[in-house]
């Protein structure tokens, strides 16, 4: 061992092995303090990568979710008007019934179905979402189309077009005062057939729409839950182990210190040789 005071080695040694373990423990601290084991992409460039493209996979899958509610709002509001015009349909068709009682006024009953046909163009007409009339447009303009998924192509089209008082018909107050002649009574029946029957087909295909809304949504319930469960794994620090990790380095910097100081005084000893 040669001794000289210009180049103390060793102190420089345990100055490095010092600055280590105080790396060590900052980061370990960081950590702790900010419960992610990933706070820059230094840390871990391909975990952070990862890591992120499923942070906006999962943002993606949310704002879908949003759409699908939506959707089901919009889908509730057109039920809501169509069971209400079945409703009315099925008291037009007990008039209809009762017109064939030759003791029943007749032009009362048509007065009744005036009136009822009346209620149900403006439910055609009235039934709106978001401003957007649900009900009484023409074909093709009632078409909406939702994004329910994270992939481009993951979408739903809600087509009402067939919703509508054009496609579905309306009751009218020429067709009432069918009933007030016998010989043209069954027309009128026959055409609050085909209406109640238009408005059955009607809810069905809003009874098909919710269900496959419903499919999507719970699948981007479980997506997303696993999505997050594996950020989670990525960024997510495990508290215990970098607690041990930050007390293991805190003593290690404590005897670190220690050292560099006593290999400090190593060039002192050279003093010895000029006495």
């Amino acid at each position: 061992m040669s001794f000289s005071i210009n180049s103390n080695l060793g102190a420089a040694a345990a100055y490095n092995s010092l600055a280590k373990v105080t790396a060590q423990t900052q980061s370990a601290q960081l950590r702790l303090a900010s419960s992610k084991k990933i706070n820059s992409v230094s840390d871990d460039t391909s975990g952070y990568q990862v890591g992120k493209a499923l942070q906006g996979k999962v943002s993606i899958m949310k704002g879908a979710q949003g759409n699908i509610s939506s959707a089901k709002n919009l889908l509730a509001t057109a039920e809501a008007a169509l069971s209400s015009i079945n409703d009315l349909v099925i008291q037009i068709k007990g008039k209809v019934a009762d017109a064939s009682d030759p003791t029943k006024n007749k032009t009362s009953l048509a007065a009744d179905i005036t009136a009822l046909g009346a209620e149900i163009k403006s439910i055609f007409d009235n039934t709106k979402f978001n401003e957007t009339a649900l009900l009484s447009g023409t074909s093709g303009t009632t078409s909406f189309e939702f994004k329910t998924g994270d992939a481009t192509g993951d979408k739903i089209a809600i087509d009402l077009h067939n919703f509508n008082a054009a496609t579905l018909g309306s009751i009218t107050a020429s067709a009432a005062a069918d009933l007030l002649t016998v010989s043209t009574a069954t027309i009128l029946s026959g055409q609050v057939d085909d209406l109640s029957s238009s408005i059955q087909d009607a809810l069905g295909s809003i009874g098909n729409y919710g269900q496959r809304l419903d499919v999507k949504d719970e699948y981007l319930t479980n997506a997303i839950s696993n999505a997050n469960a594996s950020i989670s794994r990525i960024f997510d620090t495990d508290m215990a182990l970098e607690q041990m990790d930050s007390t293991k380095s805190q003593v290690g910097g404590q005897i670190g210190v220690s050292m560099l100081a006593q290999m400090n005084q190593t060039p002192s000893q050279v003093m010895g040789l000029f006495r």
